[in-house]
Order: structure tokens, then sequence, then C-alpha cells
């Protein structure tokens, strides 16, 4: 591998606006903010080994022969446009966990370089610097993407060039390449158990289901997944509700007034695939109609605690989310990540500095780097099918615990949790999962005879 210096400039960073879990559009540049200052990685404070996702594979790192004093990693994050809010985030926290690596000798004795590109938000440009990143600057790997629609545009290169992309965030499913690590939730992972805890008596025993997304992948699939389940589980078709809005909605009275009329008999909620800045509006006219969690709580996919620091909080009291972990969760080594992140974000001078929160995504970029890192040990070299095979099973602490990769679809083990929103922006756990819960790479749902696609991509594809 080459030895280059690292001469990424960041781009001009984004103010506070809204996260779109796989979603797609432009618009207008929020106020820009300041990357880490120094070079890619900026000075922060280590991590403890309380802190930091350590392997729990018995087996001893190979030696290696490698010969170079730095290696290249990718971060392909929109640090400009509608999803700058979201993904700058992860820049930082991925630029944390490198920084972190680095003080303690690096990977395999090279220290890494992050070169940060910034795809602007826009999906064709992804396609194009993830193309950048491996052929020019030769990383070993990438860790980037937010929305669906961005990583179906990178997915392509990455399986022409067979080369790796840790992708954090909880999507539609329906998909599984070799070429991807998925450390963020599959369907099973979080759309099924939020619809079972509200069919549930601890959560409700709602009858009545209104599906709201935004209109694109996403959403569309994600309620495709819930309908199929909803049906199946004896809801009445006539009980299901199937809406969407598009990206940067704000004229919610028209549906909040159909979703009052569906809720009057009391057995209603709302499965909210909403994204971005259209939740703004979606609440607040939720309130401004008088509506609260206990008439029609709404189950939200998109909505953590990065969202509701940019939010009036109060009206969203006793609302609802499903992810697989939230700053909330009370133990030694997520109170120190916590912390951690927040003195990071406070020494570098990061917009919001200490009052930073963390939440899914975060975590899931965050210990994507280390899974990286520990099967860059294990199999002694930076070669990606020799990293590959090395992910393949590998057992990690994560910030909110134990979490494990799958054997064989590029998939990780997760607990999932119900939240209820707080006063103060935080989650209160309501219901969890009894240990972790396997990832599906395709629902169940929708492949009721196991006629289940064969992945895509891996060494075959690399030219």
């Amino acid at each position: 591998m080459k030895i280059k210096k690292l001469t990424q400039h960041m781009a001009l960073l984004l103010g506070f606006s809204f996260c779109l879990a796989g979603c797609g559009g432009g618009g207008d540049a929020p106020e820009s903010s300041p990357a880490p200052e120094g070079e890619s990685v900026s000075t922060g404070t280590g991590a403890s080994e309380a802190t930091r996702p350590s392997s729990s594979d018995s087996s001893e790192t190979a030696a290696a022969d490698v010969k170079t004093e730095s290696v290249k990693i990718g971060v392909l994050h929109s640090l400009s446009g509608t999803m700058a809010i979201s993904e700058t985030s992860l820049r930082d926290v991925v630029l944390m966990a490198v920084e972190e690596i680095n003080s303690e000798g690096g990977v395999l004795g090279n220290k890494i370089e992050p070169v940060v590109v910034d795809p602007a938000s826009d999906w064709d440009l992804f396609a194009e610097k993830a193309r950048d990143l491996i052929t020019a600057d030769e990383v070993a790997a990438v860790f980037g993407c937010w929305t669906s629609v961005s990583r179906k545009s990178v997915l392509p290169v990455f399986e022409q060039y067979n080369s790796l992309l840790f992708y954090p965030v909880q999507y539609e499913g329906e998909e599984q390449s070799k070429n991807v690590f998925y450390t963020g939730a599959s369907p099973n992972q979080q759309l099924i158990p939020a619809a079972q805890y509200l069919m549930s008596e601890e959560g409700g025993s709602y009858k009545k289901f209104y599906l709201l997304g935004t209109d694109y992948v996403f959403p569309r699939t994600a309620n495709k997944v819930l309908k199929a389940f909803l049906l199946s589980e004896g809801v009445a078709e006539e009980s299901i509700v199937e809406e969407y809005t598009p990206f940067h909605h704000q004229d919610y009275q028209t549906i909040v007034g159909k979703i009052k009329d569906f809720s009057v008999s009391g057995d209603a909620c709302v499965l909210s695939t909403i994204n971005g800045d259209s939740n703004v509006p979606f609440y607040k006219e939720f309130a401004n109609q008088g509506l609260t969690s206990g008439d029609c709580p709404i189950m939200a996919f998109s909505v953590a605690e990065d969202e509701l620091r940019a939010m009036d909080v109060p009206p969203l009291v006793g609302h609802l989310a499903a992810w697989n972990y939230y700053q909330s969760i009370d133990t030694p080594q997520n109170n120190s990540f916590v912390d951690k992140f927040k003195k990071y974000c406070e020494n570098n001078n990061l917009p919001g500095g200490a009052d930073r929160v963390t939440d899914d995504p975060i975590e899931a970029a965050y210990f994507g780097v280390y899974v990286w890192k520990q099967a860059v040990e294990k199999a002694g070299s930076f070669d990606v099918d020799a990293v590959r095979d090395a992910v393949y099973g590998l057992q990690f602490e994560a910030p909110g615990g134990s979490k494990r990769m799958h054997p064989d679809n590029q998939h990780t083990f997760k607990p999932v949790y119900i939240g209820e929103i707080r006063p103060d922006g935080q989650f209160d756990i309501v219901h969890q999962t009894d240990g972790l819960v396997e990832p599906d790479s395709y629902s169940k749902f929708l492949h009721p005879e196991g006629d289940f696609p064969a992945p895509t991509g891996g060494p075959q594809q690399g030219t």
C-alpha cells in the first residue's frame, strides 16, 4: 500500500437540522460548522478499555509483514446539504475513534490516516467520491453513508472494486452485499419489535395503525414489511392506513386531521418513517390539534437524541421510538463513551460542544471502526478478503454493551429497545429484548416461502 500524506481539507460543515434515515433530496445548506482542529483527526482524549469495543475472540493476532507507516480509511459522510446535520456527527465520532486507536499505536503498527470527503447530500456524488477513495486514495476501508439512496448509489462501486463499506444506520433490509457490513439495524431489529410492542398489552394493545412516511425507498420498503407483518397478525386491512409526503413537507394540517379522525376510537397509533426537517411541523401540528401520546402515540424510526436537540421537546413527551442504543443506557462503559464524545466535541470547538449527545447511529459508526481494526489484527493483513473473513462472528464490547457480527450475512446481532421521550430530550427505556436479536437481511414477511436472494458482491467481483 502506498504511503501518501493526508491532504484532505475539510469541507464546510453544517449547523443543526434533521436526519433522514435512508432519504434523498437536496436543499439549502445550513450554517457551516468547523471541522476538528488539526488535520483529519484532531486532539482529544483517548478511550479507556471500558469504552472501547474489545474483541472477545481468543485467537492470537496473526503476524503481518506490514511495511507502510500509515494506512488510509475513507470517511464518506455529507458535510453539507440536507444530510449534514446527521452525518457530521458520524464524521465526528469516526475521527474520535481514529484518534483513540492512533494514540495506542494504530493498527498493525500503522497510524490511521482518515481521508474525509464531502458528497454534499448528492447521491451521484456519493458514488464518485467512493470511487476516488478506492482508486486514487487507495483506502483500506470506507466508513460512511446514511441514506438508503446514498448506500444504493455507492454499492455497485464497492462491489466492482471489491472494497469494504461499514454502514452505520438502520435500514429497510432487502439487501445483502459481501462488500458492506451493516452495523445498524435490519427490519427485524427495529420495525417488527416496535409493532409487536404496540400490539402487546404492555404497549397498549393497539389495533389500528397509521403508517406515515417520507416518499422514498426506506419508508416505502419499511412500510411494506410492517404491513405484511400486521396482516399476518390478523390486523384488518381497513385498520391500516399508508400515506407519504415529499421531502421537506411542512404542512401537516390535513394529515393530522385524518389521524385525529382515525384515532377517535382510542385504539390507534402512528408508525412514523418521516425523515428530516418534516418531523418539526408534523409533531407541532400533532400537538396543535390537541393530540397527545395518550390519545395516539407516535412510534418513530428516525427520531433519536440528535434530532430532539433541534425540536420543541415538551409536546413530544410520551411518544416513542425504537432503536438499538440510547444515550440513557446507564452502564460504566456507556457513561464513559458519552462523556468522551462530549469532551471531544468541546475540545475541538465543534457545534454544541459539551452539550452534544450520542445516539444509535453514532454508536454504530464508532464501533464499526473498532470492528474493522479488530478484524485487521485478527487477519494480520489489510487485505479486503482476509478482513472480511475475520469480521464474521467477531464479538466485541460496544458502548451500549456486548454485540457480535453475524457469521455469514454481514449484519450485527443487537438488542432492541423501545424508548419513551423525556422532557430533557433523552429516552426512558420502557421495553427491551431478552438478549441480542439475530439480524435478517431479508424479511420473512416479504419472503414467506424462504426464497431469499443470494448475496451480491464479494471477491469474484474484483477487478
